[in-house]
């Protein structure tokens, strides 16, 4: 697969004459519309992501799976604990198509070059879920909206068949989200025995340490708290490796302008498109009158320490799983990755962006003042 884009770039031409003076630099922004998906050869293999125990998915996830086995020829993955739901393992009709699936299991199996496209079945969240599964390159995702929310899931499942056959075809607009690299260094601190020359311990006071890293993906955003602690968070903001602030408050969330519109414009903040380039941190209740919402470049790293005079640790979370505890001396390092998330549109970027603000945040919504009459201008 290969997406068909214009990078942004300034451009060296030639005014009116050929003298160098007259030479001027014109900058060529990138229209979004115009990436396209495009394959270099026709998808045989799909990955179909069906949100677990939702009885109400069932029946369009048999229809979907039929469809692309008997219909389309394709190769279906599925994740392992997918088919194991009673109501799917129990349907003796369905087992026969269950049979031409290939399962994973996450963290576990590695499906990152054996899958062309994904489908997901649900809401936002199996979307997410789809990005943790690939820690590198993504394959483009096709969401349909069969959850709550909807706002990253533009395609309604009544014209599966139709619209499945022109993603197949590499008739469709995309979208490239782009992803957090977030490296978690964490100390840990070990007792070491001390031995007597008959190899006796002798005492077990001494500590050394070792750090363990781990790395992730994130889609949305990492969220850094106070946890169950009652005291106010209290973590050091360093860019490029300066420190720019202190955090004193609830905790920070660091987003992408995919997840702008999730947890962070419920703190505050504003909504970016997922085309532009950038890195969003906002403060959650932070206890200061003037610490708002920031936006800084996609190209700098960020590191978030806890500060020395914490009260109390912090709490971590990527994309609201994996959460964990941060203790002093711990780091977490956050860039842009290189492998965003290629999501496929239902009309184009920006139309669907608009779209997904209008009817699941109801962005400007208000009743319509009334017309003026030329006799009420009088009054």
């Amino acid at each position: 697969m290969c997406t068909a884009m214009k990078f942004n770039q300034c451009v060296l031409q030639d005014a009116a004459g050929s003298h160098d003076e007259n030479k001027v630099w014109k900058w060529h922004i990138q229209d979004p519309a115009s990436q396209r998906l495009t394959w270099n050869k026709p998808p045989k293999s799909v990955l179909v992501i069906k949100k677990i125990r939702d009885a109400s998915l069932l029946q369009p996830f048999k229809e979907l799976c039929m469809f692309l086995t008997e219909v389309k020829n394709m190769i279906v993955y599925v994740e392992k604990k997918v088919l194991e739901d009673p109501a799917i393992s129990a349907d003796e009709n369905f087992g026969a198509i269950t049979k031409k699936f290939c399962t994973f299991r996450e963290d576990l199996d590695d499906i990152s070059n054996r899958v062309d496209f994904i489908i997901c079945l649900g809401g936002d969240g199996t979307l997410l879920y789809a990005s943790s599964l690939f820690q590198e390159s993504v394959p483009p995702v096709m969401a349909f909206h069969l959850g709550s929310l909807g706002f990253l899931t533009p395609f309604k499942f009544d014209t599966y068949q139709s619209q499945v056959t022109q993603i197949i075809e590499g008739n469709a607009a995309i979208v490239l989200r782009s992803r957090l690299k977030v490296r978690v260094l964490k100390e840990n601190w070990e007792k070491k025995a001390r031995l007597d020359e008959n190899g006796v311990i002798l005492t077990n006071r001494d500590i050394e340490s070792s750090r363990k890293a781990a790395q992730y993906q994130v889609l949305n955003e990492v969220v850094v708290d106070r946890g169950p602690s009652s005291y106010l968070s209290n973590v050091d903001l360093f860019l490029d490796g300066h420190l720019i602030t202190t955090v004193q408050g609830d905790g920070v969330i660091v987003s992408t302008p995919t997840g702008s519109t999730a947890y962070a414009v419920a703190a505050g903040a504003s909504m970016i498109h997922p085309n532009v380039p950038a890195i969003m941190i906002t403060p959650i209740c932070p206890h200061s009158l003037s610490f708002r919402p920031i936006v800084v470049p996609a190209g700098v790293e960020l590191k978030i320490m806890l500060s020395r005079g914490a009260r109390n640790t912090a709490w971590v979370s990527f994309d609201g799983r994996k959460r964990q505890e941060i203790c002093h001396g711990d780091s977490i390092t956050i860039t842009t990755s290189c492998f965003p998330v290629p999501s496929i549109c239902f009309r184009d970027p920006v139309n669907d962006w608009f779209e997904s603000l209008a009817q699941c945040l109801h962005w400007n919504v208000r009743k319509k003042q009334n017309y003026l009459s030329s006799e009420d201008e009088e009054f």
